[in-house]
């Protein structure tokens, strides 16, 4: 049973900065890339960041690049997500996802495990 477990949402002024976290259980972590995504209110999910099985290759939607930073840890089995420059259109609900391929993955259909989400919200 492969589990991921997002945590570190909140609330947070407009310029501050979130680190999210995402364990994974259940599988070989490192031999997979990983993903955040994000849904926001009245609006479909869309890609956010992605990181490859060795976090030597990162890929970012145009929204956070420069902002946000994905990275993993394997000796741990978490995928975090450093958030800086919040803005209030970052606000919605994020979710961590696990790909069955080792590459870079940006499209939702390749991602086949994925968390229960953790809420992310940025007060103007």
């Amino acid at each position: 049973q492969v589990q991921l477990v997002e945590s570190g949402g909140g609330l947070v002024q407009a310029g501050g900065s979130l680190r999210l976290s995402c364990a994974v259980s259940g599988r070989t972590f490192s031999s997979y890339a990983m993903g955040w995504f994000r849904q926001a209110p009245g609006k479909e999910r869309e890609f956010v960041a992605a990181i490859n099985w060795s976090g030597g290759n990162t890929y970012y939607a145009d929204s956070v690049k420069g902002r946000f930073t994905i990275s993993r840890d394997n000796a741990k089995n978490t995928v975090y997500l450093q958030m800086n420059s919040l803005k209030p259109e970052d606000t919605a609900v994020y979710y961590c996802a696990g790909s069955r391929l080792a590459g870079v993955q940006t499209y939702e259909p390749n991602y086949k495990y994925w968390g229960q989400g953790t809420q992310v919200t940025v007060s103007s």
